[in-house]
């Protein structure tokens, strides 16, 4: 049997976002232009295999993605992992996308502290049979992702940052601004609704 051609490349961006901010959208801005995608599919993350604290609900994670990714071309926000039981792992993600998509190329989308840990990830070697790795550089780290257990590995220029999910909470517990941390509407989204006045 002949091998499909390949028609499109389709990115793979997951995480908690909660809450999403301008680091998360820089990333997917970078992807979208590094890699020549068609689409970028974006999957807030359902129950969190390795976060010990709990998430915020999940329709609220949903709400603040769409609104920190509204605008861009390509995007796609996706709630697949927030209607999937269990715990949320990216391989199950990638094989359901690999069989409904199977023309396309994927690539997986993830910054440099996540790829310090990649390899605890689950099943990242099958992982890796699936997709390409995308990892966004900051200049000083620039080149250090070159194992060669990965394969080919897409590199994304980024900015240095330290903007974290972690600050924005603790900043919003202590009624310090947000709205030069998050894309557009999402400072506003989280003020409505309260959030994380009283959990981190």
């Amino acid at each position: 049997m002949r091998p499909q051609a390949v028609t499109e490349r389709i990115g793979v961006m997951g995480g908690a976002f909660d809450p999403p901010h301008l680091a998360h959208r820089a990333l997917a801005e970078s992807a979208l232009r590094d890699l020549g995608l068609s689409e970028l599919r974006i999957f807030p993350t359902g129950q969190a295999w390795h976060k010990s604290t709990g998430l915020s609900p999940a329709a609220d994670r949903l709400a603040m993605t769409h609104l920190a990714f509204a605008h861009l071309p390509g995007v796609v926000v996706d709630d697949a992992e927030l209607r999937r039981p269990g715990p949320t792992y990216t391989l199950d993600t990638l094989q359901a996308l690999g069989q409904a998509r199977p023309q396309a190329r994927l690539f997986l989308v993830i910054g440099a502290d996540q790829a310090r840990s990649f390899e605890r990830w689950h099943g990242w070697q099958d992982i890796l049979q699936l997709a390409t790795l995308a990892v966004a550089e900051r200049e000083p780290t620039a080149g250090q992702w070159h194992n060669p257990a990965w394969g080919t590995i897409e590199h994304l220029r980024m900015p240095l940052s330290d903007l974290s999910a972690t600050e924005i909470r603790h900043r919003c517990r202590s009624g310090l601004p947000i709205d030069t941390l998050v894309p557009p509407g999402v400072g506003d989204y989280i003020a409505q609704h309260g959030l994380y006045a009283d959990h981190s």
